[in-house]
């Protein structure tokens, strides 16, 4: 075991994660502890899975912690003008200019009714776009099956295949009817998918590009991207799945699907980053957005945007949180996200901290393993 501290460890925190190295629920993790007037407090324990120490720098895949980090770069062309929230976003998607809705969530593909309005950013923002993976595990529906046949990337695990560029994944998306109208319904990850697209357009640059300029570069997040250098595949590790016997299985290898530029880069959850990267960009937020954002931006990112109707039905997703704009909010004020490949962020607004954990081995189901929620307990005491 190995714990690199900047200031002296909490206890409870540090015996948490111990206990989920120890108790193999994970072969290794990092984490970190920001507060503003204690310091920061680092563990690295365990490695990799096959003998190989994790380090600070270790890299890793963050899934869906991407979500905020697009929403952020929403947010800076919304402030420069060049993006208004209500506005349609069809006069950047064009495909998306006449969608339609189904009457129903279990309805036929052909059973729809025009939309009563376009999609706006702040639709996509907030994940109530009509579009997405449905907010509760249902039956068989033809909406289902159709997002799968055209595989667009939301379900099953990484590397599987590799969603079409990013022209041909939006015009196989505008086929499938939107399953709730505009801003009636939360669901979830598509949007920020689509969020993506609808970024790369605007600015008329790859969203990769467009993310290290607006985000990556002002903060110094030099080792965050969607796909990993060839130079720096020894800080890479394998994502995992924990396997009946006890043991972990590699569902993507080190030079596996995030070993070279993907050709559909997901806003909702395809960049990897490190815990050093993940703090520069929670302490922007909670220090009030520089340079990236106003604090009035930073407001608007972390309000909760969903009706008690929408913050039930997204239960199975949000376990009794709201939405902001490309996270959740905690009804404590507390906001961020995890990521179902194994990692989580939380910043606490009223007290400063910042919690993040990083591990390799991908969630059991939407709430996270018991670690994560141990951890996060015992970092925000």
């Amino acid at each position: 075991m190995r714990t690199d501290l900047d200031r002296s460890p909490s206890g409870d925190v540090a015996r948490t994660l111990q206990d989920a190295v120890t108790g193999g629920r994970t072969p290794g993790l990092l984490a970190a502890v920001d507060r503003p007037r204690a310091g920061t407090e680092v563990h690295v324990l365990g490695d990799d899975g096959a003998g190989r120490p994790l380090r600070r720098d270790t890299i890793v895949r963050i899934a869906s912690i991407t979500k905020p980090v697009v929403a952020v770069a929403a947010l800076g062309l919304v402030e420069d003008g060049v993006l208004d929230l209500d506005a349609p976003v069809a006069t950047w998607l064009p495909e998306l200019a006449r969608p339609t809705v189904l009457r129903h969530e279990a309805a036929e593909l052909d059973d729809t009714v025009p939309a009563r309005r376009g999609i706006t950013l702040a639709d996509l923002l907030s994940y109530r776009s009509g579009i997405g993976m449905l907010p509760r595990f249902t039956a068989d529906l033809p909406v289902q099956r159709a997002y799968a046949d055209a595989r667009l990337g939301s379900d099953g695990p990484p590397g599987r295949y590799l969603p079409p560029p990013p022209d041909e994944w939006l015009r196989r998306l505008a086929a499938i009817p939107l399953i709730a109208q505009p801003g009636e319904r939360w669901a979830y990850q598509t949007s920020g998918d689509l969020l993506g697209v609808l970024l790369a357009r605007v600015c008329g640059r790859p969203l990769p590009d467009l993310l290290r300029d607006r985000v990556f570069a002002p903060l110094g997040m030099h080792d965050t991207g969607f796909h990993v250098p060839a130079e720096q595949l020894d800080r890479f590790v394998p994502q995992l799945a924990a396997d009946p016997a006890g043991g972990f299985t590699v569902v993507d290898p080190v030079r596996g699907a995030w070993a070279a530029p993907p050709p559909f880069p997901s806003g909702a959850a395809g960049l990897v980053s490190t815990l050093d990267d993940l703090l520069a960009f929670a302490r922007a937020l909670r220090d009030g957005g520089r340079p990236l954002l106003s604090p009035g931006a930073v407001a608007e990112l972390t309000t909760d945007r969903l009706t008690d109707a929408q913050r039930a039905d997204a239960t199975m997703f949000l376990d009794g949180a709201g939405w902001g704009l490309g996270l959740c909010v905690e009804p404590d004020g507390r906001y961020g996200w995890d990521g179902g490949l194994g990692t989580g962020w939380r910043s606490d607004p009223r007290t400063g901290v910042i919690s993040l954990l990083l591990t390799q081995v991908l969630w059991t189901g939407p709430d996270g393993p018991a670690q994560l929620h141990g951890f996060r307990a015992a970092a925000h005491a």
